[in-house]
């Protein structure tokens, strides 16, 4: 059994942490009893927004009046419908609205009465988007079949804010101090953005996500259990981060401005650009990103002898301080051949430079308190980033109800970082230890993959598809020492680790409706063969493995439509998480004189089996009870040398976890000036399995995430959000305690409503910090790390251009397989 709470490391947590979960759960009641006690209501009325060729528009947002009263406003889903519910008995028309359409308005309806459901064909505007008036606002949390959507601009709060500042406020989301992304409870996510891989993981996504802001991206889809196109790994399941794109004909463009002001100085300019015209529509969008941030850490270390005597302490303080530079460029082209072919491509390049500096002491403590020795470092981190990539994209229609798309992706990452360590103790005789270090990282990237999707009517819909992917990674770390005024290699340290992986896939769904039932059921097939060299030197041999391995992966739902308010939706899949080329080396990487961190070349696939079951009633509550098991379980270990006092961080497989889950959402508008959401995610979880002796360990924990807006004098929306973590757990041997914040926010559209200024807040009581304690062999840390989160800033959004009928835009479609390279950090 492992023990992670010392009865001298008792968590104290703040009592604003306290008040702040208080504030939560009393939001989150007063909104329900809202909702129940509501006005009498009537059976939902479905508005279906189409274009002048029936096609169905997107994100048309739909006002329900009586007489000059707004009652209720809505926003059309993927199929341009939009259902609404608790309607009071009246008469209503409707207005619809959309970028590129004329405005127009229903006939009226008597509600409830012998109709419940209309049509609106939309037709093309050539209105100038300076005379456009936009008035609807999407919920900030949707609830769709099989995922939950976060509309990034219907926050405040979100102005200004990295994505990975988005992600960690969203619901059942969690970002441990490793970079470890959580979805409800679960670790082994798969990140995409725009349906592409970010190649990406733990701290070099985490350093990527914190250089995306948030004016780049229009939603975020969180999908536990997803369908069998998506590529099979992740065990959490997918989220992926769709970018803003402009349909519109004609030119037009938005520019974002955000200044901010934490402990430093931060800002984020956004450009975008589109022009469509004729057969061609192209796009242009450039971001940049200048910040200076820090991580504050404190850390207490204990080292115990067999018997649990204490034998030494060591007290570490640390600052790190950081400047990032991001430039981003995404640029790309449709060509439209015939009404049925379309060709496509898509550039994309980033260019990312993030220079570091921490201070840090060390004291050595006798088991008494006594001081013993003290060691000052000073670390100079200078790391570049570089990625480009390109995208061939056709999409191909046979007839009016089935067509073929197919990606052609390359991608290549070029990393560089270079570190120096200067070591010194601080004592007569003392030392002065200095080491630098040059690691850097090439990573070359194809993928092909093939869509085939047939509407089959009454039949339903078949989906097939196949992905081959290739990468290969070039590693090296040279490290030296300086000695008698020359650098010496450092033969127990430096390494080069050459790594070649292919991943080939096929999958097919089908999917349909009959009567009150929705169903989807699909299998994936992926197959998965490695080979790793690691090149010996004067110390190490030379080494090379390898490992081929395959796996069928299903997935599925059966959706219930009682009646018009109530939906069971039963939900299943099989996922795989694979270890990430940085894993399985197993070279030393130094984080400081006293923690290293190294890989592990026999670490295996990590499976799961996911089940949950949801019940959603109107668009109000939804509830969802779910299960997983994971075998192979991925988690960090924790080694320990106490002779030389350093601990070694490692993963490994540990054995299963078990998860049970409860989630509970709400979104509803108690009055016309507030709308509400709220989201609360409870995990109970058993790890049990063998890490040098037989453990099980037990955790109950829960996610708050709650949001408000009130708009007043009819120009102004003002913004209250919250999120809160309670003790946590996504690794064996290290407990995270309490987390939360709280954000506001207020903003008004200026320039005939062509502009858009926002004021944000965002962790107004500066206690969104990361602390736990952490479980060695014959040692403990307690840590703690605070980071730049309390920001003011000021933004401004500038819409220009003409808007005109939405055409298609194309996102590309390279998949999974390596979320899980690097980019150094």
């Amino acid at each position: 059994m492992i023990n992670c709470m010392n009865a001298d490391i008792l968590l104290r947590f703040p009592a604003v942490k306290k008040s702040l979960l208080k504030i939560l759960l009393a939001l989150a009641f007063i909104c329900r009893s809202f909702v129940v006690s509501a006005q009498q209501t009537t059976p939902g009325f479905t508005v279906t927004v189409v274009n002048e060729r029936s096609h169905p528009i997107a994100g048309a947002t739909v006002q329900a009046h009586q007489g000059d009263k707004l009652v209720k406003a809505s926003v059309t889903d993927t199929t341009g419908v939009t259902v609404f519910y608790n309607l009071p008995a009246g008469r209503y028309i409707f207005s619809v609205s959309g970028s590129g359409y004329k405005p127009q308005t229903t006939a009226a309806f008597e509600i409830p009465g012998a109709n419940s459901a209309t049509t609106v064909i939309m037709q093309p505007s050539t209105t100038s988007l300076s005379e456009v008036t936009i008035t609807g606002r999407k919920a900030l949390i949707e609830q769709k079949q099989g995922k939950v959507v976060i509309n990034v601009d219907a926050s405040i709060t979100n102005s200004g804010a990295t994505v990975l500042e988005v992600l960690e406020k969203s619901p059942g989301v969690t970002v441990d101090r490793n970079g470890t992304i959580s979805l409800q409870g679960k670790t082994g996510v798969l990140v995409l953005v725009d349906d592409k891989p970010t190649y990406l993981s733990g701290a070099d996504l985490n350093s990527l996500l914190s250089s995306m802001n948030s004016s780049q991206v229009d939603q975020i889809e969180l999908m536990p259990i997803p369908p069998a196109r998506y590529e099979a790994n992740g065990n959490a399941g997918v989220i992926n981060i769709k970018t803003k794109k402009s349909r519109a004909r004609g030119f037009n463009g938005t520019l974002s401005l955000t200044g901010g002001q934490g402990h430093y100085p931060k800002t984020v300019d956004n450009l975008s650009l589109n022009w469509r015209t004729g057969k061609f529509n192209t796009f242009f969008n450039y971001n940049i990103t200048a910040l200076k941030t820090y991580v504050q850490l404190t850390a207490l270390r204990k080292y115990y002898d067999d018997s649990g005597a204490l034998l030494s302490m060591l007290d570490q303080s640390s600052f790190f301080g950081r400047n990032i530079l991001n430039n981003t460029i995404k640029t790309g082209t449709d060509y439209y051949l015939t009404p049925k072919t379309t060709f496509g491509i898509v550039l994309t390049g980033t260019l990312t430079g993030r220079l570091g500096d921490n201070v840090a002491t060390a004291h050595w403590l006798e088991p008494g308190g006594v001081l013993d020795s003290t060691i000052a470092t000073n670390n100079r981190d200078n790391n570049q980033f570089k990625n480009g990539a390109i995208n061939f994209n056709i999409r191909q229609n046979i007839s009016s109800n089935q067509n073929i798309t197919a990606d052609f992706d390359a991608l290549r990452y070029n990393i560089t970082d270079k570190q120096d360590f200067d070591n010194q103790l601080l004592a007569a005789g003392g030392y002065d230890e200095v080491t630098k270090a040059n690691i850097p990282t090439a990573i070359n990237i194809t993928s092909f993959k093939a869509d085939y999707t047939l509407e089959a009517g009454k039949a339903g819909t078949i989906r097939a598809g196949f992905k081959s992917s290739h990468s290969a990674t070039d590693n090296s770390a040279d490290y030296e020492n300086l000695e008698s005024g020359t650098f010496v290699n450092d033969s127990t340290k430096s390494n080069r680790f050459i790594y070649s992986e292919n991943i080939n896939a096929v999958y097919g769904e089908w999917g349909g409706k009959q009567g009150k039932l929705s169903y989807q059921g699909g299998l994936r097939y992926e197959h998965t063969g490695y080979y790793a060299h690691q090149l010996g030197n004067a110390v190490d041999p030379d080494t090379s493995f390898s490992r081929n391995y395959g796996g069928f992966f299903p997935s599925g739902y059966l959706t219930y439509q009682a009646d018009t308010a109530n939906g069971f939706t039963l939900s299943i899949g099989r996922r795989i998480d694979r270890p990430a080329f940085q894993v399985l080396n197993p070279f030393i990487f130094v984080i400081n004189k006293y923690t290293y961190e190294t890989g592990n070349s026999n670490i295996l696939p990590q499976n799961s089996w996911n089940l949950s079951l949801s019940h959603q009633y109107k668009d109000l509550f939804t509830t969802t009870v779910s299960y997983s098991v994971i075998d192979n379980y991925f988690s960090q270990l924790f080694l320990a040398d106490t002779t030389k006092g350093i601990l070694f961080y490692s993963q490994g497989n540990v054995g299963h976890v078990y998860n049970f889950g409860l989630t509970e959402s709400v979104s509803a508008s108690p009055f016309n000036w507030w709308n509400f959401t709220a989201a609360a995610t409870f995990n109970h979880k058993h790890f049990a399995g063998f890490n040098g002796n037989d453990y099980t360990s037990l955790i109950n924990q829960l996610n708050l995430n709650t949001s408000s807006q009130f708009m007043f004098a009819k120009i102004y929306t003002a913004e209250l959000s919250g999120a809160y973590t309670t003790h946590a757990r996504n690794d064996i041997q290290e407990l995270l305690y309490p987390t939360g914040q709280v954000s506001l926010g207020i903003s008004r559209s200026i320039f005939n409503k062509k502009g858009t200024l926002r004021i944000s807040y965002r962790d107004v009581f500066h206690t969104n910090w990361m602390e736990g304690l952490t479980q060695f062999p014959n040692a403990t840390e307690y840590f703690k790390e605070r980071y730049d989160t309390r920001v003011f800033s000021i933004a401004f959004r500038y819409r220009f251009g003409q808007a005109y009928k939405a055409e298609r835009h194309t996102s590309t479609g390279a998949s999974d397989e390596a979320e899980r390279a690097g980019s150094g950090n």
